[in-house]
């Protein structure tokens, strides 16, 4: 009777009867997650919806519901906070298109839609417009929703901070562009991941109204987002202080740069893994322009980026305490440059895969290592154990992967 969480994942054997008899003795229930469990269907659902009035969190994956399940949810799920619905094959834009139209979730803060391919236009409209309170939208391989639906649920949506849309190939960058610009709420985040519809094309944004509460941008995996893209982005967006550009190896120098122009906040995380077309004129542009505020970067893999950034970041950034240069062209000259520095924020740095680091570096890191947290060292084939060992031994503080 006291029970207030429960998981059911992957048990063939549970069934609705299961689920009705949890409805009736587990009067307590806060959070229930059920996922892949075939005989579960919608009287097993329904039942527990019904019952359980106090349920916040809710998780549904790869069951075969119905819309009626869905519609179960909004009719009596008035506590519900968080909602995960995966995989649900049998449930069309119908149900999702109810979760807003009967306005019963005046209280959900958090949806997260994956595979669901009842998730179109039309319902993801009605979403936007039924769950005023919307905090963060998350949608996962929902592959039937496009522009049009993205920019009305932009509109519709009076509370949204933070959208996420992952492998929703139908969004092309105009239509995420007049979204941005639409949004009429304090939209504080969005992550773009793996959206190939996006191509990188010129847009004219001096029309549009520009999203001032963006602070954090992540675009990651989507090869067709490149210079013009950025620039646009830039234009629309200058709060932006979280820039998370993960894989996006057509971006160079030029396109990168109006982009921090344009960032009047001051950037604090910026994270360019893979962005190997970038070189050293990208680090000294944000030394110059970010270097008071810049508290983590991140240029693993950017293997143009050699000592000359070092130098660059030795000179003005001057709160850093996060710096990855895996795989990147440094070498023994820049670790001796970088040790003599005045960096006193500097707590974690990674040299993973730096090749031309070698056991000549030791005292100076050793130096760096007295004041660091972490040092990343793996795959510095350059480095002989015994000098690992030594620093090791040494940096006995400091959290040293070798």
């Amino acid at each position: 009777p006291n029970l207030t969480t429960l998981t059911i994942e992957s048990c063939p054997n549970i069934g609705n009867e299961g689920l009705q008899a949890t409805a009736r003795l587990c009067p307590k229930l806060q959070s229930i997650s059920i996922k892949d469990c075939p005989l579960v269907g919608d009287h097993g659902v329904s039942s527990l919806l019904a019952s359980a009035s106090n349920l916040s969190r809710v998780k549904l994956q790869t069951l075969n519901i119905t819309d009626f399940s869905l519609a179960v949810i909004c009719h009596y799920g008035k506590a519900i906070t968080n909602l995960v619905l995966s995989g649900l094959k049998n449930v069309t834009e119908r149900g999702f298109w109810v979760m807003g139209a009967a306005q019963g979730l005046q209280k959900l803060l958090s949806l997260t839609v994956t595979a669901c391919r009842g998730v179109t236009d039309t319902s993801i409209e009605a979403i936007g417009k039924g769950c005023i309170n919307l905090k963060q939208l998350c949608l996962r391989r929902c592959c039937f929703v496009s522009d049009n639906g993205l920019v009305a649920f932009a509109k519709a949506a009076v509370s949204l901070e933070s959208l996420q849309l992952e492998e929703c190939n139908r969004f092309t960058q105009s239509g995420i562009i007049v979204a941005l610009a639409n949004i009429k709420t304090k939209l504080k985040s969005l992550s773009l991941v793996k959206c190939m519809g996006v191509k990188d094309i010129d847009m004219e944004v001096s029309m549009l109204s520009p999203c001032e509460s963006l602070q954090s941008l992540a675009i990651q995996k989507c090869p067709g987002f490149g210079s013009a893209s950025l620039a646009t982005i830039g234009k629309l967006c200058p709060q932006l202080q979280h820039l998370n550009l993960t894989g996006l190896y057509g971006i160079t120098d030029a396109g990168l740069l109006p982009l921090l122009e344009n960032c009047e906040a001051g950037l604090v995380n910026v994270n360019l893994t893979g962005c190997w077309n970038l070189t050293d004129n990208i680090v000294s542009a944000l030394a110059r322009l970010h270097g008071g505020t810049l508290e983590v970067l991140n240029l693993d893999g950017c293997w143009k980026i050699t000592d000359a950034s070092l130098v660059a970041i030795a000179n003005n950034f001057l709160v850093l305490n996060d710096l990855d240069v895996s795989k990147c062209a440094i070498t023994d000259a820049g670790i001796a440059l970088l040790s003599r520095a005045s960096l006193p924020s500097l707590q974690v740095l990674s040299l993973s895969g730096c090749s031309d680091v070698s056991n000549k570096s030791a005292p100076f890191l050793t130096k760096l290592g007295q004041t660091l947290l972490g040092l990343n060292l793996q795959n510095c084939n350059s480095i002989g154990s015994s000098t690992m060992e030594l620093l090791v031994e040494k940096l006995w503080r400091c959290d040293i992967l070798a």
